[in-house]
C-alpha cells in the first residue's frame, strides 16, 4: 500500500505520489524506461524537490519546477554514467588517435575542456549544486542577467562543439 504524505504550501497541498510520478515520467524519458539510472534519479529529483518545496515560485502549478529537478538530476546520472565510461577507458598514447568508442566517451569531456574556469564554475554550480541564477551571481560577483547570458552561451558552445566532434 502506497503512503500518500502531504505538505501544506502556500495553500495548496502536494501529494508525494504525484510528485514522484513526475519525476519518473521525466527520468525516465531522458535515462529510458527500463534503466535503473532513472529510478535512482527520479527518487533524488522527488527528495530534492520535496525538501525545497519553499522555494518553488509556483506552489499552485509545480509541475514545471518540479520536472526542471528531474531533468537535472537525470542529466547528472548521465553525466556519472559517462565519467564511470572513462573512468574504465584504456589510456590512449596520443588522443588524436582514439576511434569508436572511446572517441565516442571523450566527446563530451572534450567539449567541457574547451570551457574557461568561470565558465566552469558557472555549470557546475548551476547544475551540480543546483543554485539559482541570483544565487551564482551573488557568489561570483556577477550580475544576474550576464549569469543568465553566459550560461545561455556556453550550453550553446557545448552543444556546437558536441555536434562537431
Amino acid at each position: 500500500m502506497t503512503q500518500r504524505h502531504r505538505s501544506r504550501l502556500g495553500g495548496e497541498e502536494w501529494d508525494w505520489t504525484q510528485v514522484r510520478a513526475l519525476c519518473l515520467r521525466e527520468a525516465r524519458s531522458l535515462l529510458g524506461a527500463s534503466s535503473p539510472a532513472a529510478d535512482d534519479a527520479a527518487q533524488e529529483a522527488t527528495i530534492r524537490a520535496w525538501r525545497h518545496r519553499t522555494r518553488c515560485r509556483t506552489p499552485a502549478q509545480p509541475e514545471p519546477w518540479i520536472a526542471r529537478i528531474a531533468r537535472r538530476e537525470a542529466l547528472r546520472a548521465l553525466t556519472d554514467r559517462a565519467e564511470a565510461s572513462l573512468a574504465e577507458a584504456p589510456d590512449v598514447a596520443d588522443p588524436h588517435q582514439e576511434s569508436g568508442k572511446l572517441e565516442d566517451r571523450l566527446d563530451v569531456r572534450r567539449a567541457l575542456t574547451a570551457l574557461d574556469g568561470q565558465e566552469l564554475d558557472l555549470l557546475i554550480g548551476r547544475y551540480w549544486q543546483d543554485l539559482s541564477n541570483g544565487e551564482l551571481a551573488m557568489q561570483l560577483g556577477l550580475a544576474e542577467v550576464t549569469v543568465r547570458v553566459r550560461l545561455h552561451r556556453i550550453r550553446q558552445r557545448l552543444r556546437d562543439r558536441l555536434m562537431e566532434i
